[in-house]
């Protein structure tokens, strides 16, 4: 299984904060968000991962390759980051996750590590990890599920009411899924140019075709996805009440 990491974002709403710093490099802690997830996968027995860059590539590769120099890591390169949204950085691993089950995280979430065992362990193939029990707005990707608890709906268009809670960004996926997963992004790129959407409107379509992906709640297992400079503020808070 390999892990992919999505790091190519300008994250313009944490600026001043990331005018000379990725989003992914930012500290909570003792430590920047991206080496939080890398050491998760770690924990997981995750250590083969593809990590997709863009804006400030360098200071990711350097960090990476000087933090973690026994561990096989692919970079590639999101040349159009200004422009594009995840779903193109995502589009852009199809060679090298081809014939891999995975496990994708977006790069700007900080989490606990049990979650992702979480997704091994839950008995599904295709999975995303589900935090409920918080207020949902217009920023969530918000998740509604059927009675199996496979999901029916995923987006941000999703109304709060109707939602048993939100995608937090990471998802485990099969081989035979990501073979279905990258010929829609293959449509969606190629041909409809839909570069600059977010991933979650190519699960919708492998949804809407038959597949299944299946909603696991985290629980009470720590996570937050960093937006703002109160969402490092709440990490940071976080891990201070957990140590």
């Amino acid at each position: 299984m390999k892990g992919i990491i999505l790091a190519a974002g300008i994250a313009s709403r944490l600026r001043p904060l990331t005018d000379n710093t990725p989003k992914c490099l930012l500290r909570v802690g003792d430590k920047p968000i991206l080496q939080r997830a890398i050491d998760n996968l770690l924990e997981n027995s995750i250590k083969d991962l593809v990590i997709v860059t863009g804006y400030l590539k360098e200071q990711i590769e350097s960090f990476v390759n000087k933090s973690y120099p026994f561990l096989k890591v692919e970079f590639l390169h999101n040349e159009d980051f200004a422009t594009t949204n995840n779903i193109y950085s995502l589009w852009l691993a199809k060679e090298s996750l081809k014939n891999e089950d995975f496990i994708l995280l977006d790069s700007d979430i900080v989490f606990d590590g049990e979650i992702i065992s979480l997704l091994l362990a839950g008995g599904y193939d295709n999975c995303l990890a589900l935090k409920t029990g918080t207020e949902l707005g217009d920023e969530e990707i918000k998740v509604k599920v059927r009675e199996d608890n496979s999901i029916l709906e995923i987006s941000k268009e999703v109304p709060p009411e109707e939602a048993k809670g939100e995608s937090i960004g990471i998802e485990k996926f099969s081989k035979a899924f990501g073979e279905k997963l990258f010929d829609i992004l293959d449509e969606m790129i190629l041909k409809e140019g839909l570069k600059n959407v977010f991933y979650e409107a190519a699960f919708q379509r492998a949804i809407n075709s038959g597949k299944k992906i299946f909603a696991v709640p985290v629980k009470n297992k720590f996570c937050i996805e960093i937006d703002f400079r109160q969402d490092l503020d709440e990490a940071e808070k976080a891990l201070e009440n957990s140590e």
